[in-house]
């Protein structure tokens, strides 16, 4: 038996070192390399509606047939643009012109496009920001439900001429750890691609109003307000900041 014994001992040594790596890799910081694509719908007074049910229906259905992955729709809550705010991801920039080029030739598609607008026009108008994970940012996890139900907020941070990496800096430290003890939920971080300035993220409160107070416990918080003059010892690190508070779409994968 003992013989037994030390002769399986260094495969059970082998097999221990051969297990540690892969597991070790769930803790690997944020590699998430998909590209990201925000897209905001203005709608024609009184159509809002119709776009949602659009949506609901027939199009978050067909953008998954045409290999697109919905990310998270919401609605602003103070939304007098009529808006629509969602988040679509794609392995590449070639990928996502061959989906959207699909999409646009799909017979379901131009039926559905034909019959949601016999009462006239939609939308609008489109914006449209392409953008990568910082990161820093938490897992995108496009299935993210509270049951008890939640409201997001889309913060658009503008940085100071130089200062961009700086703010990078500040978050990756220091910011992102403080709003998860403030009882922020951070649901993702991302960079446009064609504005090196520009910070977007989500975040997700239980309220409106609970938002609104763990920013305020934020900002008194004494190890917020050492690294912000810490960081901002030689000038201001944002010339702008943009807040949205919103609701999600109820066929909102994130909600």
């Amino acid at each position: 038996m003992k013989v037994l014994t030390s002769l399986l001992l260094p495969i059970l040594c082998l097999l221990a070192v051969t297990v540690t790596p892969s597991s070790a890799q769930t803790t690997a910081k944020n590699d998430d390399s998909r590209l990201y694509e925000m897209r905001v719908y203005y709608c024609e007074p009184g159509r809002l509606d119709a776009l949602l049910n659009r949506f609901r229906n027939h199009t978050t259905k067909i953008f998954e047939k045409h290999g697109m992955t919905n990310a998270g729709y919401w609605v602003p809550i103070d939304n007098t643009d009529n808006k629509l705010i969602y988040i679509l991801s794609y392995p590449n920039m070639e990928a996502r012109n061959a989906s959207w080029k699909a999409f646009g030739s799909d017979p379901e598609w131009k039926r559905v496009a034909s019959e949601s607008e016999k009462d006239g026009k939609i939308v609008k108008k489109v914006d449209q920001i392409f953008m990568k994970t910082a990161d820093f940012s938490p897992a995108i996890n496009i299935n993210s439900v509270d049951p008890k139900g939640r409201v997001f907020e889309l913060r658009t941070y503008t940085a100071n001429p130089g200062k961009m990496d700086d703010l990078l800096a500040r978050f990756r430290d220091h910011t992102v750890k403080l709003f998860n003890k403030h009882g922020m939920t951070n649901i993702g971080y991302w960079i446009p691609q064609d504005k090196e300035n520009t910070l977007i993220y989500i975040l997700a409160h239980p309220s409106e109003e609970a938002g609104k107070k763990a920013f305020d416990n934020f900002r008194n918080d004494h190890t917020w307000v050492k690294a912000r003059d810490n960081s901002e010892r030689n000038g201001k690190l944002t010339e702008k900041v943009e807040s949205v508070y919103m609701k999600p779409a109820d066929f909102s994968t994130i909600r």
